[in-house]
């Protein structure tokens, strides 16, 4: 009798192990993150997979010494497809260069802390009037140890002139070294899933997505001190090098790139004839690309890894970056609407 509550217990504790890493109800939501307009089959596509929130960056935040902060790269999106976004809400999202913290001082900070808020809420006025905004902003910034200070800082003070929560990006290593990077004073941060490796510092690695490196950072299941969500990638690009010199980060896939390039190892081709693409650019014979994609197998396995070290909750958002035509024509529906039921399963 003794065994046998020994062994029912053990199964009782595998059950609720197991149990801990399916989540009952997610937020699905995608990231938008291009300076043209929007596409009339890319609105549709948040209805077709049930998406409630679009985090869109409304423009960038960059300094120089002749203008110190000022916005730029700002997104536009088209008015008439506003009016089919019923559902769906948006969450301002400005990217800030992590350098301008090198150049601002605290009383510096809140002036740009009130002119971020200034300029989304005319955004809100101007491209988004017939839509719904989430009483949230969220601010995309990879800061340092020797700027988490200013940061921080500036954080605080946009969400108190602004009077909304604040949520913001969380790379990894801030994630797993948080007595070494801080904790941003947010109400939630999202978990950057992607970008793991710089792009050009390792030519077997592939800088999307790289299991490996993934499982270096979630090396113990814990608890982020801020309720977390997660963000992955979706997309992929190529690197291009001339007489291996980088060149460019260009926008193609594999299939685009075998019509005039040869493999010759994991993710490297070599051009194979003088090639023009949209008139724009030239390859030459000889060229190298490194094409860096991340496709439905290497994505499960990189959900599944979250799922078992990452602490999440009910109603977390799982985010797919990003909302783009030519990204969503290279999965098929059942795939994209499986990278959010896999969090529930």
């Amino acid at each position: 009798m003794k065994k046998a509550g020994f062994l029912g217990l053990i199964s009782i504790l595998l059950f609720s192990c197991n149990q801990s890493d399916k989540l009952a109800h997610i937020n699905r939501a995608f990231y938008y993150w291009k300076s043209d307009y929007t596409e009339t089959s890319e609105v549709a596509a948040l209805q077709k997979y049930q998406t409630h929130t679009l985090y869109v960056k409304y423009f960038e935040i960059d300094y120089s010494e002749a203008m110190g902060n000022y916005p730029l790269d700002k997104t536009q999106v088209g008015r008439y497809d506003n009016q089919q976004l019923d559902s769906v809400s948006i969450v301002p999202t400005i990217y800030i260069k992590n350098e301008i913290f090198k150049f601002n001082k605290k009383h510096d900070l809140v002036k740009l802390a009130d002119n971020i808020v200034y300029l989304i809420d005319k955004y809100n006025k101007e491209k988004f009037k017939n839509t719904t905004i989430a009483s949230e902003i969220q601010v995309d910034c990879d800061w340092t140890k020797s700027t988490k200070e200013n940061y921080f800082y500036l954080l605080q003070k946009i969400k108190e002139l602004s009077k909304r929560n604040i949520s913001c990006t969380l790379r990894l290593y801030p994630y797993k070294y948080p007595e070494i990077m801080g904790t941003p004073p947010v109400d939630r941060v999202m978990l950057m899933c992607y970008n793991l490796v710089k792009p050009l510092t390792d030519g077997n690695k592939n800088s999307i997505l790289d299991l490996k490196e993934l499982e270096s950072y979630l090396t113990v299941k814990k608890e982020y001190p801020i309720p977390m969500d997660i963000a992955l990638p979706m997309y992929s690009w190529t690197q291009w090098y001339q007489n291996n010199h980088f060149s460019g980060l260009l926008t193609m896939g594999s299939k685009e790139i075998q019509s005039f390039a040869k493999p010759v190892k994991p993710m490297w081709y070599e051009v194979t004839k003088d090639t023009s693409m949209n008139y724009e650019t030239y390859f030459r014979k000889g060229d190298q690309l490194k094409c860096e994609e991340v496709d439905t197998k290497l994505l499960l396995e990189a959900i599944n890894l979250i799922k078992k070290k990452v602490v999440l909750h009910d109603e977390c958002t799982i985010a797919l970056f990003h909302l783009d035509q030519s990204i969503l024509n290279q999965f098929t529906h059942e795939e994209i609407n499986g990278f959010y039921t896999a969090f529930t399963k």
